[in-house]
């Protein structure tokens, strides 16, 4: 897909790696909407629009149905199509499953997961109109490898790559791809705020030694919306730590 001139949502994009994957598109010279429950930073919204390209802020709850029913809807209202939707918002809850509670599982779930089906049900219907159309889901590796404290969000995110393979085939006779993106460690503010030590544990799980860059997913995302021939895949971007 060649995506100058298109339109690309990207959820969760207030920050971090939604951030860089809005800044990696509007590098193409694609439009964006940036969503996020949040208001964005408008240096943000500056930085983007710098790169010639039209910017959107809509925002909303995209585990509300009807909320990401309206996104979606908005989005189709102001640029009359949706091109690429990247489902990147994700919320954690850490804890050991003996000390979790029904409310850590539910909301882990009901953002991580059922937020990406909500947006996807609703776009979907309008790339399926236009027979063109790249879904990319942001997972992460330890919905592969599970993780002790991250039940909750190994489950949701192991559950978005089911997802994805699902929707996969459903859209593929229609010439519309989706995919999976499993980012390892990346250097956020989450990593940032760790100590010393936790990072040289982290870093010794890793067989490259060192931390993604959130430009690193970023590429990825620009790289599967482009393909027309790579679909129901998983993409490890993770310095090696799962093979």
């Amino acid at each position: 897909m060649e995506l100058k001139g298109k339109t690309v949502i990207v959820t969760g994009s207030s920050r971090g790696i939604g951030e860089a994957i809005a800044e990696g598109f509007a590098k193409e010279g694609a439009n964006i909407v940036l969503n996020a429950r949040k208001p964005v930073p408008e240096e943000m919204v500056q930085k983007l629009t710098a790169y010639g390209v039209k910017v959107e802020t809509i925002l909303g709850d995209i585990s509300d149905f009807e909320v990401a029913k309206e996104i979606i809807s908005k989005t189709k209202e102001i640029f009359g199509s949706i091109d690429v939707l990247v489902n990147n918002a994700g919320i954690n809850r850490d804890k050991l499953l003996m000390r979790m509670d029904e409310e850590d599982f539910d909301i882990t779930y009901q953002v991580n997961l059922k937020g990406s089906f909500n947006t996807i049900r609703h776009a979907l219907p309008i790339m399926l109109k236009q027979r063109a159309g790249s879904i990319i889901n942001i997972s992460s590796v330890v919905g592969e490898t599970g993780n002790p404290g991250q039940a909750n969000y190994a489950a949701s995110k192991a559950g978005i790559i089911g997802l994805t393979k699902s929707v996969a085939r459903e859209a593929a006779p229609r010439g519309i791809t989706c995919n999976t993106i499993t980012p390892g460690f990346i250097e956020t503010d989450m990593t940032a705020a760790l100590s010393e030590k936790n990072q040289k544990a982290m870093m010794d799980q890793i067989p490259l030694k060192k931390f993604g860059k959130t430009k690193d997913i970023a590429e990825a995302a620009v790289f599967l919306s482009k393909s027309d021939y790579i679909t129901g895949q998983t993409i490890r971007v993770n310095g090696g730590m799962y093979m």
